[in-house]
């Protein structure tokens, strides 16, 4: 029995689809290619910034992580010629001992501290996308690939998928996450309002006549052209209005017209292994859920790349959703907890959305952009200008209640490790909810002996956590309701908060299967 159809097996399928089943829900992927890299915009280096890599990290995601990073530094290292060496060197040191915190517009954003080399990562997307297919496969999750969704139809009572072929998949939800051109959007009446694009971009696995004829980095009058540190991807862009025909097979005569427009050389492309096209168009889904249907990742939400943000936009959609979705059909919580997504994410999207448009017009050619990029560059010397640009890049500004009543509420949980076990992050691996009981308050067994299969409490780890006396904590580590010793006893806001989030304590509110004890 399928639960959920999640249409589209890129990064924020695949972990949508592994929180779904991780809380006990049985979804199906169905992915348009017919297999591993053949879908459009696998190629490139992605960065994987803070709150991403922690949350991540509450899966036991993060180590893989790591060990593909590293690899993948030191293949460069080997690989790369001998004028980019330099720049992998500093990359890789940035990274490993965590002073890397992303860019703004090209502008570096470097931490003026070593921190944990996990706050942020950096990697090939292929690999990413094979870390988390064997992360979903190793939990049960079915992938069909070859699958193309062609239209989707709300019953009311359920949801099927139409293929292109005609078959259809039935289930009680389904989750577009098939990019910003979205059939699943599409077919379900959903708007997508936004700005048209004003530029073009190109990433090309290519060979040149002469490699180093071209300089690693330009920003010119007619364009930006950029070697990846990646042996081979060049990538373009240019302001011309967007791309003409997107699905159009890029050749090597476009790829080498681009190139020698920007730089005004002339460089010669012997050879192109593969090329996506991209721009600016920056939209927003209207809603990101209709009836049965709900949309994630650029199926909700699109923009320019510049900057890295739309990969981690889409993962943080596909932790906050999974469990809630897992909950609400299995018939423990009602499916009012569903609009939470929505008032979760769609604020979180729309911030990113202005400052990606902010970027690329900071990227544009000409005297004034340059002055506004010098006026930039001596704000980010100041440091608390700084922490601003650099909390925006790596989603630590998120708050999904502000001007609640504690602090915590809304918040990240700032560290989750109780004196260096797992008593605290096993919960939370297992796609669970936790109470925290620091100071072993006696109200608060009661309260949460309802919610056993969904919540687990962690009692007596009070040096972990000093001045709290408890905290709920959701299973995307977001804290849903917090006391601190000092405050007067809260039963009722416990209740409330568990009650909200979780569901009626009997375990079953609606006419969903039974719940998975």
């Amino acid at each position: 029995m399928v639960d959920v159809i999640v249409v589209g097996g890129g990064p924020t399928g695949l972990l949508l689809a592994a929180e779904l089943k991780l809380a006990g829900a049985e979804p199906l992927v169905l992915e348009a290619a017919d297999g591993a890299g053949q879908r459009a915009g696998a190629l490139g280096l992605r960065s994987i910034n803070t709150r991403t890599s922690q949350t991540l990290a509450l899966r036991g995601l993060v180590e893989p992580l790591l060990d593909a990073q590293w690899a993948m530094f030191d293949r460069l290292s080997a690989e790369s010629p001998p004028d980019r060496t330099d720049l992998v060197a500093f990359l890789a040191s940035a990274v490993r001992q965590g002073l890397m915190r992303g860019h703004f517009s090209g502008l570096p954003l470097l931490a003026d501290t070593t921190n944990d080399p996990a706050d942020y990562l950096m990697l090939e997307q292929r690999v990413l996308e094979q870390i988390l297919t064997d992360h979903a496969t190793a939990l049960g999750v079915t992938i069909r690939t070859g699958q193309e969704v062609a239209d989707v139809v709300d019953e009311g009572t359920g949801v099927r998928a139409v293929l292109a072929d005609g078959t259809t998949v039935g289930a009680a939800y389904l989750v577009g996450c098939d990019g910003g051109r979205s059939t699943v959007r599409k077919r379900s009446g959903i708007a997508f309002p936004g700005t048209p694009p004003t530029m073009t971009g190109r990433t090309a696995v290519a060979e040149l006549a002469d490699p180093d004829g071209l300089t690693s980095s330009l920003r010119g009058p007619a364009g930006l052209l950029n070697l990846s540190l990646v042996p081979g991807e060049i990538a373009t862009v240019e302001f011309n209005g967007g791309p003409g025909d997107r699905d159009a097979p890029m050749t090597s005569e476009e790829m080498q017209a681009s190139i020698r427009r920007v730089t005004g050389e002339a460089a010669t492309v012997t050879r192109l292994e593969a090329g996506i096209r991209y721009s600016d168009n920056t939209r927003h889904a209207e809603t990101y859920r209709r009836g049965r249907v709900l949309l994630a990742g650029d199926a909700a939400h699109v923009h320019s790349p510049i900057g890295g943000q739309g990969l981690n936009l889409g993962l943080q959609d596909a932790v906050n959703l999974g469990w809630k979705l897992a909950l609400v059909v299995s018939g423990r919580a009602p499916e009012r907890l569903l609009d939470t997504y929505e008032t979760d994410r769609h604020p979180v999207a729309a911030r990113v959305l202005r400052n990606t448009r902010a970027q690329v017009a900071l990227m544009r050619p000409g005297p004034q952009t340059d002055a506004l990029r010098e006026v930039i560059a001596e704000a980010l010397e100041i440091p608390d200008a700084k922490r601003h640009f650099v909390d925006a890049a790596n989603g630590l500004d998120i708050d999904y209640a502000p001007g609640s009543a504690h602090p915590l509420v809304g918040r990240f949980m700032p560290t989750l490790d109780a004196d260096g076990t797992d008593a605290i992050t096993a919960p939370l691996r297992e796609g669970r909810g936790l109470l925290l009981d620091p100071a072993g308050v006696t109200w608060i067994q009661a309260i949460a002996d309802g919610f056993t299969d969904r919540v687990r409490m962690v009692r007596g780890c009070a040096g972990s956590f000093p001045g709290l006396a408890a905290v709920l904590i959701r299973p995307d580590g977001y804290v849903a309701w917090a006391s601190s010793r000092d405050d007067p006893a809260d039963p009722a806001g416990l209740a409330d908060a568990l009650a909200h989030w979780f569901g009626s304590p009997t375990g079953v509110t609606t006419a969903g299967r039974p719940a998975a004890l």
